[in-house]
């Protein structure tokens, strides 16, 4: 199983540790990950113009059999890539840290949405996947 991980972008790389944990978890439980700002952008290394960054991440996207979308932080782009996944038929599992405001439009086109303490919390969603999305 290969899931597309939307999460908030940051330029000085601030969230890279918890791409990283969160793509750990995931491969613990034999699941491979793409994730456009680790994968294209190569923590920022690699600048790509805005509409093929947009482009490049719908094919991405296409090839994964899962979106998993991270809300803890909002942001537009993981708004389009939701929507990309829902439109096309991808099942999109929604997770955050407790206390997130996760917003409606998201809970409505996500099988799933779970909330998480520590990203090892993650372990049991992520190991479930298969049922999750069947």
């Amino acid at each position: 199983m290969t899931v597309y991980l939307g999460i908030k972008y940051h330029a000085d790389n601030s969230n890279q540790a918890k791409i990283e944990a969160l793509t750990a978890v995931l491969t613990k439980c034999g699941v491979q990950s793409i994730c456009i700002h680790r994968d294209v952008e190569k923590w920022g290394e690699v600048k790509l113009a805005s509409s093929d960054l947009m482009q490049t991440t719908f094919e991405l996207i296409d090839t994964c059999d899962v979106a998993i979308i991270d809300l803890t932080e909002k942001g537009v782009g993981l708004g389009i890539e939701a929507g990309y996944a829902y439109a096309r038929g991808i099942p999109i599992i929604t997770i955050a840290e407790l206390g997130s405001d996760i917003s409606t439009t998201l809970t409505g086109i996500s099988e799933s949405v779970h909330h998480y303490r520590d990203l090892r919390d993650l372990r049991q969603v992520f190991s479930k996947l298969p049922q999750l999305v069947a």
